[in-house]
C-alpha cells in the first residue's frame, strides 16, 4: 500500500520533467529523497498506513528546512502539496 503511493507520488514528479521550470526540477529531486526515505523507514518498522507515510514526510521536511533558502522551502512545500493532494 504504501509502496503504491511512493509509486504514485514519483510518478507524479516525473510526468512533470519535461514541462518543469529549473525550480520544479530541483524541488522534485529533493522531494524524491524526502519521500523514498520516509516509506523505507515505514517499510522497515511494518508500518502500512499513508497517513503516517505523509506525516514523515512532513517531519522529514521540517527537519532538513535549514537546508533550504525561504525561496527553496516555498516552492518544495508547495510541490509537496499539491503532490500530497494529487496522490
Amino acid at each position: 500500500m504504501i509502496i503504491e503511493f511512493e509509486e504514485k507520488v514519483l510518478e507524479l514528479i516525473d510526468a512533470r520533467i519535461e514541462t518543469a521550470s529549473d525550480d520544479e526540477l530541483f524541488a522534485g529531486g529533493y522531494l524524491r529523497g524526502h519521500i523514498s526515505l520516509s516509506v523505507a523507514s515505514c517499510e522497515e518498522e511494518g508500518i502500512e498506513d499513508i497517513a503516517e507515510v505523509k506525516k514523515r514526510i512532513e517531519q522529514s521536511l521540517l527537519d532538513a528546512r535549514s537546508e533550504l533558502t525561504p525561496a527553496d522551502t516555498v516552492i518544495v512545500n508547495d510541490l509537496w502539496a499539491e503532490l500530497h493532494n494529487l496522490a
